[in-house]
């Protein structure tokens, strides 16, 4: 089993943006869990992150045709406004997508509360921390072991 781990703007910057809101370990330190976790599943994982909107696109259309079997996207704030990342996550439906958010988007700015995104995935976790990508690796191991 294959699993993407997808990244937006800013997410490289963890543990320096805002550790209120998004904690103080580092996006190295998420990576590691995520590494974790997937020897755990008996899974392999790639984590990939970018600032640049066009740059998820063409990560998740190679998707399609490179053996993934789940993606994990934390769009970042792209998730409130970035319609052709939405098309891009619609367009098929072979393999399930979990959306995840460290922090509670829905109870921060009035801006957040709004995914553009999350409809095309099949899964939204928001305000587990970084356990939140852990826990949309189970969900997606539990569906390509079912």
């Amino acid at each position: 089993m294959k699993i993407l781990v997808m990244n937006g703007p800013n997410l490289n910057f963890l543990g320096i943006r805002d550790r209120t809101v998004y904690g103080s370990e580092d996006y190295d330190h998420l990576v590691k869990l995520i590494e974790d976790k997937a020897s755990e599943l008996g899974a392999e994982v790639e984590c990939w992150q970018s600032n640049h909107e066009g740059d998820l696109i063409d990560r998740i259309q190679l998707a399609y045709s490179d053996g993934t079997d789940g993606i994990i996207i934390n769009p970042g704030a792209l998730t409130h406004y970035s319609y052709a990342l939405y098309d891009a996550l619609g367009s098929y439906d072979t393999i399930p997508m979990v959306e995840v958010h460290i922090s509670d988007i829905n109870s921060r700015d009035e801006f957040r509360k709004k995914s553009v995104t999350a409809p095309a995935c099949d899964k939204q976790i928001v305000g587990h921390g970084l356990n939140g990508y852990l826990e949309a690796m189970e969900y997606i191991a539990g569906i390509n072991m079912s």
